[in-house]
């Protein structure tokens, strides 16, 4: 069986149960500054990685749950102390430095986490250093919840076991999102409780990312079954 557009890619993997045990938007904290803290340190390494620097900061009290204080913590801190708390992540010097940058860019131009929250645009992450275009949608999507459809090698290599090859970013994003928007009303009747568009492309997102795990990464030996 061919996939014909992603609603039928997004039915089937919701068939498959995959985020019975996750958030309601898949990500942790949705709507956090945490989450800006993790979409930077999943960078190039395993969530389980990301989730014992996450500790680490929670436990020197640079992460305490309150946003503003969060960014004001991490514009402030010492480029050495971070470093030795994300070890964990990889790159720790190059990803301590990108987080203080960003931070003190936040401050600096939206005064405030919930204005950053509303005001910031695509063009404006993209053109911080070290934010890239899938961290860029997941900051969107999961810090502001924005409806955006984040796509990463997953995606990719997912597409490319139902028999399309997607190689640009906007393209295999739009290939993703377009399904979605076309049935949206039957996608919403799929669920028990109000969801967004903003939620639904999360959760899609998550769906994929889980159906990774559970099969190898998508790898050459990978064959999938409809």
């Amino acid at each position: 069986m061919k996939i014909l557009n992603s609603f039928e890619l997004f039915t089937f993997l919701k068939s498959q149960n995959l985020l019975h045990s996750s958030p309601s938007w898949w990500w942790h904290k949705v709507g956090t500054f945490e989450v800006i803290v993790g979409a930077i340190l999943t960078q190039n390494t395993r969530w389980e990685n990301v989730e014992k620097s996450l500790q680490k900061l929670q436990e020197a009290q640079i992460l305490i749950g309150e946003n503003q204080q969060d960014l004001i913590n991490f514009a402030n801190i010492d480029s050495a102390l971070l470093e030795s708390l994300i070890a964990s992540s990889g790159f720790a010097r190059q990803k301590s430095k990108r987080l203080i940058t960003l931070c003190q860019e936040i401050l600096r131009n939206f005064g405030s986490f919930e204005s950053f929250v509303e005001s910031v645009d695509a063009e404006w992450l993209i053109a911080q250093k070290g934010i890239g275009r899938e961290t860029r949608d997941s900051i969107l999507n999961y810090a502001c919840q924005r409806e955006v459809m984040v796509v990463d090698q997953y995606s990719y290599r997912l597409l490319l076991k139902c028999g399309y090859e997607i190689e640009e970013y906007e393209a295999l994003q739009s290939w993703y999102a377009e399904g979605v928007l076309e049935n949206l009303d039957k996608i919403i009747r799929l669920y028990d409780f109000p969801i967004s568009l903003a939620q639904i492309y999360a959760r899609f997102h998550g769906k994929i990312v889980e159906f990774a795990k559970k099969n190898n990464g998508f790898k050459k030996d990978f064959e999938l079954e409809f």
